[in-house]
């Protein structure tokens, strides 16, 4: 059991939810009211994603994650700031009998300089790195990160002195991870330290699962839309509810100041 636990708040994603509920955040403003909303409700960390504010689809602006970052550092409530660094690796191919040439529907890549653009000019004290390639989603979409590709963002991460959070969809991507740090890319963590969450329905025992297996929590509309069987949650209330789990179960909730202790992290 983890008596100290954190807390992130992954407040909109990328996937195709805003159609599907009215409280995911899509404008710069309402992602960045959302983190603000999270970090009152008990929140340390806001995980973001942006998106076009006219579509609500996924976005890698660096406008639209300068508004962000910028409202978010103005605000009263503090918060230590998290931002993807996952977009840029979207493959959408042909079909099944015809693969090439790639849709381009769905494809989005981009370069490994021009997938941290955003990163260099803002420095959050956190962004994402997605250890490998995966299916996430259904057809023909395949989330995709190369080897050669992860390697040069994370040395990009640790240049510029933004603590990387790996994302691991399976031990493969932790393998990988490791392999960062023996190769140097990226510090050694000196006992790794984790979070886990589900999406969907079982987020919440997930709150209760990450912690007692020593772990700390993610909750937010990026993973989970609901707050109960057809509720409609904010994040503010899905935070709300993972602190409320937490601390029945007798743990302490860390605050931005404690995580950027915990992390080595730099605020900026």
């Amino acid at each position: 059991m983890n008596y100290e636990v954190f807390i992130t708040s992954a407040v909109t994603g990328s996937g195709d939810t805003a159609g599907k509920s009215d409280k995911v955040p899509v404008t710069p403003k309402e992602i960045a009211d959302a983190a603000i909303e999270s970090a009152k409700a008990g929140a340390a960390i806001a995980h973001c994603h942006v998106r076009d504010p006219e579509t609500g689809a996924p976005s890698r602006k660096v406008e639209y994650y300068r508004e962000v970052v910028e409202r978010i550092r103005e605000a009263d409530e503090d918060v230590v700031i998290n931002l993807t660094a996952g977009m840029g690796g979207d493959l959408t191919l042909g079909n099944v009998e015809q693969p090439l040439p790639p849709s381009a529907e769905g494809t989005d890549m981009a370069g490994a300089t021009e997938r941290m653009e955003h990163v260099k000019e803002l420095l959050p004290e956190i962004c994402t790195l997605d250890c490998g390639t995966l299916n996430f989603g259904h057809g023909d979409y395949v989330m995709t990160n190369t080897p050669s590709m992860l390697r040069a963002m994370a040395q990009q991460m640790t240049d510029l002195g933004v603590r990387p959070e790996i994302e691991a969809f399976d031990t493969g991507h932790l393998w990988f991870a490791k392999q960062l740090v023996e190769e140097g890319i990226i510090e050694d963590p000196d006992g790794w330290i984790w979070s886990a969450f589900s999406i969907g329905r079982m987020q919440m025992p997930y709150v209760a699962a990450a912690a007692m297996a020593g772990g700390n929590i993610r909750v937010g509309l990026e993973d989970n839309l609901y707050l109960d069987r057809g509720v409609f949650a904010t994040n503010g209330q899905l935070v709300e509810r993972a602190v409320s789990i937490a601390t029945n179960m007798g743990a302490k909730i860390l605050g931005p100041d404690d995580v950027r202790a915990k992390l080595k992290l730099v605020k900026r």
